[in-house]
């Protein structure tokens, strides 16, 4: 089997051994890949740092037997190195990173994802102002829609009404109507209104919202990703 060679952002990058490390990728045509870089922590390295987190990079990997891969070359695409500047874009491409991580972790291929984490990390390098929850919930919400499993959000999923859509039920798969909410969290207008923006906005043009709703907002995809996509994603407003 011959090389793989692909574009890839380095989502986590642990050490092993003495000198060595794993890097866990996310690329656009192999999902999720894990890999050794031998000898990447010794000062002469031939990769350098080539291989951080967050890292954009093409990368030339030995395919064996086992699942984890042999890195054999890297070369940078972008380094995102403004994101490195604040601890709060620091903070946001780790928990965007994870997020991918979580939800998109075998190899199936979605280019989509691979094109929005790039999108996503780039924003964050070029904006500061970025890295903050309704870009994080934007973002979240969007990989839901890859993963196949974003909340119904245009009519109440247990009657179809379209009026009165005052709460969220995960295990019905979006919003419910004042007459079916039983089973269901309340949801303000403030916090609907942000979901619908958000999925009908490009990232750099995230809504924004209260605190409360965004609080709403953050139960109604951790929810949905817990119960739909069995992924617990790690929160992005303190309580």
């Amino acid at each position: 089997m011959g090389p793989l060679r692909t574009e890839a952002v380095v989502l986590r990058s642990i050490r092993y051994g003495e000198a060595d490390r794993i890097v866990h990728l996310y690329t656009p045509g192999r999902g999720r890949l894990s890999a050794i870089a031998k000898g990447v922590r010794r000062a002469r390295s031939r990769f350098g740092g080539r291989l951080e987190p967050f890292m954009h990079i093409r990368v030339v990997a030995h395919e064996g037997r086992s699942e984890l891969l042999t890195v054999t070359a890297v070369d940078t695409i972008s380094a995102f190195a403004n994101l490195r500047e604040y601890a709060g874009t620091l903070d946001a491409a780790a928990r965007a990173c994870d997020a991918v991580a979580r939800l998109f972790e075998t190899t199936e291929a979605h280019p989509e994802v691979f094109r929005l984490l790039v999108n996503e990390l780039a924003l964050l390098a070029a904006d500061p102002s970025q890295a903050r929850a309704g870009n994080g919930l934007s973002f979240r919400l969007k990989l839901l829609l890859a993963a196949g499993i974003v909340p119904q959000l245009a009519a109440c999923t247990v009657c179809g009404s379209t009026e009165h859509l005052t709460g969220f039920s995960p295990a019905e798969g979006g919003v419910v109507c004042g007459a079916c909410e039983a089973a269901a969290f309340p949801l303000s207008q403030d916090a609907y209104l942000f979901l619908v923006g958000a999925l009908g906005s490009p990232l750099a043009a995230a809504p924004d919202g209260s605190e409360a709703a965004l609080r709403q907002v953050e139960r109604a995809i951790g929810e949905t990703a817990e119960y739909h996509g069995h992924v617990r994603l790690r929160p992005l407003l303190v309580a």
